[in-house]
C-alpha cells in the first residue's frame, strides 16, 4: 500500500497546549540583548559591504582546458596594482574563481579592468573573463541608501495593514516582530561575515513578508478566539491561539528551510548569503510571532468589544405610523 502524504508529518501532535507566555519575560529580555549586540555590531566591526554598496568590480576567471587556477598568484597579481582590498574566492570548479577589487575614482573603470587583466594574464597564463561588473562608488552610495529606503517603507506599509485590518495594538505588536527580525538578520549577516549586497536585501525583504505572513496568521486565530472565548483571561487565550497554529507554523517553517538548505549547498556562491540570511530570518520569524508580537498585546491589552462582529443592517421599507 502506497504511504500518502509525508510520514514527518504524523509526528507532529494534532493538538498541544504549551504555555507560551510563561516564558514571554525571560524571551523578551533575550531578545533585547540581541537586538541591542546586532545594532552594536553593524557600526563595529560592521557589515561587510559587497561590490554593489562600497564600489568596485567583480568578474569571473576560467582557465583554458579545465587547468587548475592558482588562487594565490591572482591574488599577488592583482595586489601589485594597489587597487585597495583585493579578494579572490575560489569555486567548486577549481579552475574557476571569482576576483573582487576597487576601482579608484580618479582612472577609467574600463582602464582599470584592462589593467588587472593584463597583469592576471601574466602570472597565470590564459584566463577567461566573464560577469564582469563594475560600480562606482556614489552609485554603490545611492544603491545603499535606496535599499535602506526600501527596508523602512516595507515596515511602515506592513504596520499600515495591520492597522487597518485589526486594532492598533496588533499593528505595534506585528512592527514590533518585523524591526526584531530585521535587526537580527542583520546580527548574523555581521556574525558569519556575510557580502552584504542587492542579494541580502532582496532577502530581508523576504524575511519581512514571511514574518508578516506568520504574524498575520496568529492575529487572526487570536481575533477569533477572543470573540470566541469572552470570558477566558488574555493569557489563556494567546496561549491557544498560538497552539492552534504551531503545527501550520512548523510545517511551513521546516519545508522552506530544507529548500533553502538544498540552495545553499548546491546554488553556488551567488546565492549561498542569501539562503543562509533567509534560513535563519524564517526561524527568527517564527519565534518573534511568538515571543514578540503576543506578548506586546498582553502588555497593551485589547478592548473584546471591539473585535466583535457587527450587527447586518436589515433593508426594507419603513412601517408606516
Amino acid at each position: 500500500m502506497a504511504m500518502r502524504g509525508w510520514p514527518l508529518i504524523k509526528l507532529l501532535p494534532t493538538k498541544t497546549n504549551f504555555r507560551f507566555v510563561r516564558y514571554a519575560k525571560a524571551a523578551g529580555v533575550i531578545s533585547v540583548i540581541l537586538c541591542v549586540a546586532s545594532i552594536v555590531a553593524c557600526f563595529y566591526p560592521g557589515l561587510n559591504m559587497g561590490i554593489d554598496f562600497r564600489g568596485g568590480a567583480s568578474m569571473e576567471l576560467t582557465r583554458a582546458n579545465g587547468q587548475v587556477l592558482d588562487l594565490e598568484r591572482v591574488r599577488g597579481a592583482v595586489g601589485e596594482l594597489g587597487l585597495g582590498d583585493v579578494q579572490v574566492q575560489g569555486i567548486d570548479d577549481p579552475s574557476s574563481a571569482i576576483l573582487r577589487f576597487q576601482v579608484p575614482d580618479d582612472e577609467p573603470q574600463s582602464a582599470v579592468v584592462q589593467r588587472v587583466e593584463n597583469a592576471i594574464t601574466a602570472s597565470v597564463g590564459e584566463v577567461t573573463y566573464s560577469g564582469i561588473s563594475v560600480v562606482g562608488s556614489k552609485v554603490s552610495g545611492e544603491l545603499f541608501q535606496s535599499g535602506l529606503f526600501a527596508l523602512g517603507a516595507a515596515i511602515v506599509l506592513m504596520f499600515a495593514y495591520i492597522w487597518f485590518r485589526f486594532e492598533p495594538q496588533f499593528g505595534f505588536g506585528a512592527v514590533a516582530s518585523l524591526i526584531h527580525d530585521v535587526i537580527l538578520v542583520f546580527g548574523l549577516i555581521v556574525l558569519f561575515k556575510l557580502e552584504f549586497s542587492l542579494n541580502m536585501v532582496a532577502a530581508i525583504l523576504t524575511v519581512i513578508g514571511y514574518s508578516m505572513n506568520d504574524t498575520v496568521v496568529v492575529f487572526d486565530r487570536l481575533r477569533e478566539n477572543l470573540r470566541k472565548y469572552k470570558t477566558m483571561p488574555l493569557r489563556e487565550v494567546i496561549d491557544l491561539s498560538i497552539n492552534e497554529t504551531l503545527s501550520r507554523t512548523i510545517i511551513t517553517g521546516l519545508t522552506a528551510v530544507m529548500v533553502l538548505a538544498a540552495l545553499a549547498l548546491l546554488g553556488g556562491e551567488a546565492l549561498f548569503g542569501f539562503s543562509i540570511a533567509l534560513m535563519a530570518g524564517i526561524i527568527i520569524g517564527t519565534y518573534s510571532s511568538v515571543y514578540v508580537g503576543a506578548p506586546i498585546i498582553l502588555l497593551w491589552g485589547v478592548k473584546r468589544g471591539s473585535l466583535d462582529e457587527p450587527k447586518p443592517i436589515k433593508l426594507g421599507m419603513a412601517s408606516r405610523p
